[in-house]
C-alpha cells in the first residue's frame, strides 16, 4: 500500500514537472523557436528561388540544343604530319597498356608520333609489365618516377622534357581512343594558331553496369552532350577534360607547365588559357571511349577531387578571368554557366539543411501528409531543369531504357554524391588540401587477365 501511495506522488511530482517545463517552453523557448522557424523559412525560399534559376538555365540550354540548328563545326583536314608525342600518365594501372595498345593503331605515320607512358606505379609487378611492353615497340617508351610528387601534373611535367612533338595528345589510362583520333584532334591548331587546346567528347564504355555507373555517365553526359556543345556553339570556346585532348607544346611551355599538385590540371590550365585570351576548340564529332566509376566510394571520390580541384581553380583564376579584359562579357557568362553545376550542388544542400531546421523550428502539429508530399512534389517539379537535362543527356548516348534507373540513382546515390561534392568545396573554402584518389577500373581487370593467360 505505502509503495502506491510513493508511486503516485512520484507521477504527481512527474506531471507538476511536465507542467512546469511546457509553461516555461511556451513563455520562452516558443517565441525563440518562432523567430528561428521565420528566419529559415525565408531561407530556404531564397535557396529554392536559386535553385529555380540555375534549373532553368539547365532547362533553357536543353531546348537551346535540342532545336538549335546551327551549322556544325566542320572539321579540317591535315596537309602534313606535324610530329605529335602521345602521353598516358598512370599509377598501378595495367588498363595504360590496352591504350597505348589502341594509340599503336593510329593511322597517323609511325614516324610522326611517339608515346610515351608516365609510369607512378609503386607496384613493381605493375611497373614490370609496363617496362616490357615498352621495349617490344619502338615508338613507346616508358618512365618512371620514384614516387608520384604532383600527382597526374607532375607526372606530365615530367614527361614534358622528353617530349619531341609539336602538340601533346593526352589519354588517362582507361581510355581508348579510335584509329583516326591524331589527325583529328591536332588539325585545328595546326590549321589556326589561335587554338592552343582541343577536347574531344567521351564515350562511356559501361554507361549500363550498373546504377552507379549509370549516374555517373549522366553526370558526364550532361557535361559532354549539353554544357560543352552550348558553351562551343556560341563562342566557339571550351575547356580541356584531363583526357582526350591536345595542347600546343610550346604555349604550355611559355605558360609554366601543369600546375604541380593540382587535383584538375585540365582546368587550372583552361582557366589560365582563357584568362590569357587563348582558344580551346571542342570537337563533338571526335568520340574517345573511356569507363566511368561502377563502385558507390570510387564516384563519391571523383566527384569531390572534382569539385576540389575546380573550385581552387576558380579561386586562383577568378580575379583575371572575370575582371580582365581577354573575355568580354557574353564569355565571361559562359565560363559562369560552365561551372554552374557546382553552385547547384551547394544551393540544394544548404535547401536541405534549411528544410529540415525549418521544420523542426515549425510548431509542433499533427503532419498534414497530404501538403507534405504535394509542396514537395511541387519544388522538385520547379527544381528539375538539371534531371530534364540529365534525361536528354543520356537519351544521347543511347539509354533511353536506363532513364528510370538515373532517376532512381539522382534520388539515393545523386544525394550522397552531393554530399560528397560539398565536402570538395568546403575543403577549398577552409584551405585544407586533398589527395588524389586511385579508383577501380575494369580495364585494369581485362588487362591483367590477359596477360595471366598470355604468361601461363
Amino acid at each position: 500500500m505505502a509503495f502506491i501511495e510513493s508511486w503516485q506522488l512520484i507521477m504527481q511530482k512527474s506531471a507538476g514537472m511536465g507542467e512546469l517545463f511546457f509553461k516555461q517552453y511556451n513563455e520562452l523557448g516558443r517565441p525563440i523557436l518562432d523567430f528561428l522557424h521565420v528566419i529559415f523559412n525565408n531561407m530556404f525560399y531564397a535557396l529554392l528561388f536559386v535553385l529555380m534559376l540555375i534549373s532553368a538555365i539547365y532547362l533553357l540550354t536543353t531546348i537551346y540544343i535540342m532545336f538549335n540548328k546551327k551549322e556544325p563545326y566542320k572539321e579540317k583536314k591535315l596537309e602534313n604530319f606535324p610530329f605529335v608525342t602521345v602521353q598516358i600518365p598512370t599509377r598501378n594501372e595495367l588498363a595504360a597498356l590496352r591504350c597505348a595498345e589502341k594509340c599503336l593503331e593510329f593511322d597517323y605515320p609511325k614516324d610522326k608520333y611517339e608515346i610515351l607512358i608516365g609510369d607512378d606505379s609503386d607496384k613493381p609487378e605493375v611497373s614490370a609489365q609496363i617496362k616490357s611492353f615498352a621495349e617490344k615497340h619502338a615508338i613507346v617508351k616508358a618512365f618512371k618516377r620514384e614516387n608520384n610528387s604532383g600527382y597526374k601534373a607532375g607526372n606530365l611535367n615530367n614527361l614534358l622534357p622528353h617530349s619531341k612533338g609539336k602538340y601533346l595528345v593526352l589519354f588517362d589510362s582507361d581510355f581508348m581512343p579510335p584509329k583516326d583520333f591524331i589527325n583529328r584532334i591536332v588539325a585545328p591548331m595546326e590549321h589556326d594558331n589561335v587554338i592552343e587546346g582541343v577536347q574531344a567528347r567521351w564515350k562511356f564504355s559501361n554507361a549500363n553496369q550498373n546504377l552507379v555507373s549509370v549516374l555517373g555517365s549522366t553526370i558526364g553526359a550532361i557535361f559532354h552532350h549539353l554544357a560543352l556543345p552550348f558553351f562551343n556553339k556560341r563562342k566557339r570556346l571550351s575547356v580541356l577534360c584531363g583526357s582526350a585532348e591536345a595542347v600546343r607544346k610550346s604555349t604550355l611551355e611559355n605558360l609554366g607547365g601543369w600546375e604541380h599538385g593540382s587535383l584538375t590540371e585540365d582546368i587550372e590550365y583552361s582557366l589560365r588559357l582563357l584568362e590569357n585570351g587563348k582558344k580551346i576548340q571542342y570537337l563533338p564529332e571526335l568520340e574517345c571511349e573511356n569507363e566511368v566509376p561502377f563502385k558507390p566510394g570510387d564516384l563519391y571520390r571523383q566527384q569531390k577531387r572534382w569539385a576540389y580541384g575546380v573550385i581552387f581553380s576558380l579561386r586562383e583564376h577568378a580575379r583575371k578571368l572575370f575582371l580582365g579584359k581577354k573575355l568580354n562579357l557574353e564569355e565571361k557568362l559562359l565560363v559562369s554557366y560552365i561551372f554552374s553545376g557546382y553552385l547547384l550542388s551547394t544551393a540544394l544542400a544548404a535547401v536541405l539543411i534549411v528544410g529540415m531546421l525549418s521544420i523542426i523550428t515549425h510548431e509542433p502539429q499533427s503532419i498534414n501528409f497530404a501538403k507534405f508530399f504535394l509542396e514537395t512534389g511541387r519544388n522538385i517539379m520547379v527544381t528539375s531543369g538539371l534531371l530534364i537535362a540529365g534525361i536528354y543527356s543520356l537519351s544521347k548516348i543511347g539509354y533511353w531504357k536506363k532513364i528510370p534507373h538515373m532517376l532512381i540513382a539522382s534520388f539515393s546515390i545523386g544525394l550522397i554524391v552531393t554530399y560528397h561534392v560539398n565536402i570538395g568545396i568546403i575543403r577549398v573554402l577552409m584551405g585544407k588540401s586533398m589527395q588524389w584518389f586511385l579508383l577501380n577500373k575494369k580495364g585494369n581487370q581485362v588487362k591483367s587477365s590477359k596477360i595471366a593467360t598470355i604468361t601461363s
